[in-house]
């Protein structure tokens, strides 16, 4: 199979997903889908327009049949989330809209991937496990990616140090509920708490609950300065594709299934995981501290109260 990526739904994050995977030249075929044919036909003359500049690369419309022999397909349709608007507030509008994807999806299923980005991810991910009927390795949701980098940076502009040397994981719900996992975020391999000592910036509980209640809420600012949040989004899009592609056997924290985690079961949420070119290949148990696994839970009974709305 070639590296081919079929991306379902050409709003913000669809198109800017396509256009960081052109540039960083990850994938020979990238197919764009969308129910406004025009839409993505637009976005595919714009993004081949300079195919001089990055790698090469066949960019094109399709439809759904080009998911028979895709790797990844990327499901970023769904409605956009409002200025004030939760996650979970947009799955009604949006499971209907999954509803009808998948029904086209599931008629050219071959070896691929699928990538939920739409939100509530965790919820739509386990939607789209369910109706797909795929093994649970081969469905996984954006997850806390990007929250995870949202928490690196943030922690890295407090600590002044690079954020490529700060590990830190967001897990949980891709949400309100999500959970920053304190007691592992480290610098230079020295535990948070043991780097700030000799930094000597203050982290106190304080200053912790800032920083995470700055990743928690920064998409419901950036929605309300510009309407909508995607280009960190698309970047994130983009490593995970990369890792699946490139069989990198990196750890990302995407959405999954879980199965006795801690005592949860038969719900997605974000952990951290080894992803390659099957999919979410291994789902890596951490150790966690008392207040996070109890934080976990909450988390994860809030999506499992969401996915009952779906009568699955």
């Amino acid at each position: 199979m070639k590296d081919k990526v079929v991306i379902v739904g050409t709003g913000f994050v669809g198109a800017t997903s396509a256009y960081a995977l052109m540039m960083n030249g990850v994938a020979e075929e990238i197919v764009l889908l969308d129910v406004n044919r025009n839409k993505a036909e637009g976005e595919v003359m714009d993004l081949n327009h300079g195919i001089l500049f990055v790698p090469p690369v066949q960019i094109r419309t399709g439809d759904y049949s080009d998911c028979k022999d895709a790797r990844l397909i990327i499901i970023s349709a769904g409605a956009n989330q409002k200025p004030g608007e939760s996650r979970m507030d947009l799955l009604k509008r949006n499971a209907s809209i999954f509803k009808d994807i998948m029904a086209q999806i599931s008629k050219y299923l071959g070896e691929a991937i699928i990538l939920v980005v739409t939100n509530p991810v965790d919820v739509l991910t386990y939607f789209t496990l369910k109706v797909s009927g795929l093994p649970s390795s081969r469905v996984l949701g954006s997850g806390t990616v990007l929250d995870s980098s949202r928490f690196r940076f943030l922690l890295s502009r407090h600590c002044s140090v690079d954020a490529r040397n700060v590990h830190a994981y967001i897990i949980g719900e891709h949400g309100d509920s999500e959970v920053p996992v304190w007691s592992l975020a480290d610098i230079a391999g020295m535990p948070i708490d043991s780097y700030c000592l000799q930094c000597g910036r203050r982290c106190a509980g304080s200053e912790k609950e800032a920083i995470f209640r700055e990743v928690r809420d920064s998409a419901y600012n950036i929605i309300s300065k510009k309407g909508a949040t995607y280009y960190a989004v698309g970047l994130a899009v983009r490593r995970i594709t990369e890792a699946i592609l490139r069989n990198e056997n990196s750890v990302l924290t995407v959405s999954t299934l879980v199965e006795d985690y801690y005592g949860i079961k038969d719900v997605c949420l974000s952990l951290p995981n080894i992803v390659n070119e099957h999919g979410a290949a291994k789902l890596l148990e951490i150790p966690l501290n008392e207040r996070e696994i109890s934080s976990l839970k909450q988390s994860a009974e809030k999506i499992r109260q969401a996915i009952q709305q779906l009568g699955l």
